[in-house]
């Protein structure tokens, strides 16, 4: 009975009487250390002036943005002439048949006829006029509006300028089951 009454404090409320309990040694550590990590951080970003979470944000995407401007086939638009030279390459039309494939056979059909999104072998273009530096634009920025996403951050340029010239050569073909002509007719050349 000793052992309890000399851990009970000496005020009373209620009839209940305090036991003087004290924190443990680890708990009482880790308190500190917090206390000390707190102080040495707020030294470290208010005092010191290291760049705050939104500063290397910002830094992080200027480097981001300098590597897609350096990178090849970045920046420079796809001409019509290179476009259109591809389209004499098998290798780059196979390629273009398996991008297009796996991306874009689904809204637009296997044949290119079109299903969710327009038929692409018609002479009736919604963007652009048909040309094919106007469709690589459209791949890499995409329609949003019509649920078409941008295909540049997921495809890489050689994959766009493939896939391009595979649905340009494709141009004319008269698949079974065609969607109906969308947008303008454009003249063939």
């Amino acid at each position: 009975m000793d052992d309890i009454n000399k851990n009970l404090m000496d005020h009373e409320y209620d009839g209940i009487q305090e036991f003087n309990n004290p924190l443990p040694l680890w708990w009482l550590g880790i308190f500190i250390g917090t206390v000390i990590f707190a102080f040495i951080y707020w030294i470290h970003y208010e005092i010191a002036g290291a760049p705050t979470q939104l500063a290397e944000l910002k830094s992080d995407l200027a480097v981001i943005a300098e590597m897609k401007k350096n990178s090849p086939g970045s920046g420079a638009a796809d001409t019509e002439d290179d476009l259109l030279k591809l389209i004499s390459s098998q290798e780059a039309l196979a390629a273009g048949k398996l991008v297009y494939d796996s991306k874009c056979a689904a809204c637009h059909g296997v044949e290119l006829q079109g299903i969710i999104g327009p038929n692409l072998v018609d002479d009736y273009w919604i963007h652009g006029q048909g040309k094919l530096a106007q469709m690589s634009v459209t791949v890499r920025q995409g329609v949003l509006d019509k649920g078409m996403p941008g295909w540049e951050s997921v495809l890489n340029s050689d994959e766009i300028r493939s896939v391009v010239a595979f649905i340009g050569s494709n141009r004319g073909a008269k698949p079974a089951n065609a969607k109906a002509p969308q947008g303008e007719k454009i003249a063939v050349e």
